[in-house]
């Protein structure tokens, strides 16, 4: 695609931006069980105005635009409180978990170095359960990931392997307030005090539950400490995108105190331009996303967050007893969260996905790792709310057709593309021959994902990733140029 000679007119491009959202997801049919979080229109519209109200405010340099660093110091404050911190906790705005993620090891990094400089390649402990945001950090920051297990009934992690897991170049522990997958928080209490009595670091991931839990408890649910009220816990991330329901990127990163987080900080004065200091990833951003966030928390307030709690827990009860209903499927573990996992020993899950899917829902596929088998995902929000009932029941129906669909053979499938392959040293041509063989050939993906699911979740877990960065890689190319 070349620029046009002649710029469009406004209805034109509008109509064209159209057309290439043409087959995304309708998140706003509230039959979408991920990836969008909808407060509904009135909040959304009220997001929307803030965001473009400060999308041209620059959080490059806060002496420029003070206005964005009140904005911030505002939603850190409302974090801190809500997370138990006490007047010692501070914090920055991010773009969303991953960067949150991203920081904290990066903290703890530079702590080490700062602290420990006998360490020579730091380690990081995470429970298997953690979210892969950690192993992307460690990929970019060069720290080591050191996996454990957890329970088999709770998912919950297992701070006895844990413990045995610390090393003389152990810098962080962490922790999930809840694990994605399953929606179980972590003993954080327990994680504290090894993190505690080993003078290690522990992060809390509480992206995902940071806002919600606290609503829970007050709603008379059993939600174990897991904030800053817990002794070791140093830092701690939540996601304001999520069950806040505020627009994307929005996410706090919180420190036990200032003294910590100055090893976030990155500045530069070895240049000819202008001052460097940066207190995350991001250099030149948009204010949009932060007003946005500060506009619809000050919205819905915090009796309108524990209706929205209140709601969303209902729903997840009844969907839990309407899964465990169903006689061929089985909830992983009963969830601390509105998140729910569910899988079957007697049908194909990735088959059921496509039957659902097939009827206008989105709920997201989960490959099998260590004792966490292929399963379900739904993550429930208050758009969800009100379509529990109808997902049941298609539910139920879809459950009836996919045990008549003849079983997947994957690893026959698996064994044709990878005849005479070392698995464990693939080139681009063994690569390019398990992606025909997983139908993932050319950039394009079939309109049922079950048998690509199926294939990959017969692959080892270093493999699975080669597909998957080869088949990006391959999709992420213009379109050749029409004469």
């Amino acid at each position: 695609m070349r620029l046009p000679e002649k710029g469009l007119d406004r209805k034109a491009l509008f109509e064209r931006l159209e057309t290439y959202r043409e087959r995304d997801v309708d998140w706003r049919s509230g039959r979408v069980f991920g990836y969008v979080f909808d407060p509904g229109a009135e909040a959304m519209e009220v997001g929307k105005e803030a965001y473009a109200m400060f999308l041209t405010e620059n959080g490059l340099d806060f002496t420029s635009f003070p206005s964005l660093m009140s904005l911030e110091n505002d939603l850190v404050g409302m974090a801190r409180a809500h997370l138990g911190g006490d007047e010692a906790v501070v914090g920055n705005f991010t773009s969303g978990g991953t960067e949150s993620i991203i920081l904290a090891v990066k903290t703890a990094r530079d702590y080490a170095r700062a602290t420990r400089p006998q360490v020579g390649e730091p380690e990081m402990i995470l429970p298997v359960t953690a979210h892969a945001a950690f192993h992307k950090a460690a990929h970019y920051l060069g720290v080591k990931v050191v996996q454990t297990g957890v329970n088999p009934n709770s998912f919950r992690a297992d701070v006895a392997e844990m413990r045995r897991a610390v090393g003389p170049r152990t810098i962080l522990l962490v922790g999930s307030a809840p694990s994605y997958t399953h929606g179980v928080v972590d003993p954080i209490e327990q994680m504290g005090a090894l993190a505690w009595e080993k003078g290690i670091l522990l992060h809390v991931d509480a992206c995902m539950g940071g806002f919600l839990l606290p609503y829970l408890r007050r709603l008379g649910e059993p939600v174990p400490p897991f904030d800053l009220s817990v002794p070791g816990v140093t830092s701690i991330s939540m996601d304001l995108h999520k069950y806040a329901y505020t627009p994307k990127g929005a996410s706090i990163i919180l420190y036990r105190d200032k003294e910590l987080r100055r090893h976030q900080i990155f500045a530069c004065s070895r240049w000819t331009g202008y001052t460097m200091v940066n207190n995350t990833i991001q250099s030149s951003k948009s204010g949009g996303p932060m007003a946005a966030a500060w506009a619809v928390l000050q919205f819905i307030g915090d009796e309108g967050y524990l209706e929205l709690a209140r709601r969303k827990l209902e729903a997840v009860r009844h969907v839990a007893e309407g899964i465990e209903a169903i006689p061929d499927l089985s909830l992983l573990t009963r969830p601390d969260m509105p998140l729910v996992a569910f899988s079957s020993e007697t049908l194909d899950v990735f088959h059921l996905i496509d039957e659902m899917n097939g009827r206008g829902w989105y709920i997201q596929p989960a490959l099998s790792y260590e004792n966490s088998p292929k399963h379900v995902h739904l993550s429930i929000s208050a758009s969800n709310v009100a379509w529990v009932d109808r997902f049941l029941e298609d539910l139920r129906a879809c459950v009836d057709i996919v045990k008549k669909t003849p079983p997947m053979e994957p690893a026959a499938v698996v064994g044709a593309g990878a005849e005479g392959v070392d698995l464990g040293d693939l080139g681009d041509e063994e690569v390019s021959a398990l992606m025909e063989a997983a139908g993932i050939s050319g950039g394009g993906l079939p309109s049922r994902m079950a048998g690509i699911n199926d294939v990959l979740d017969g692959l080892p877990p270093e493999v699975r990733e080669r597909l998957l960065t080869a088949y990006t890689n391959n999709a992420f190319v213009p379109d050749p140029e029409e004469d």
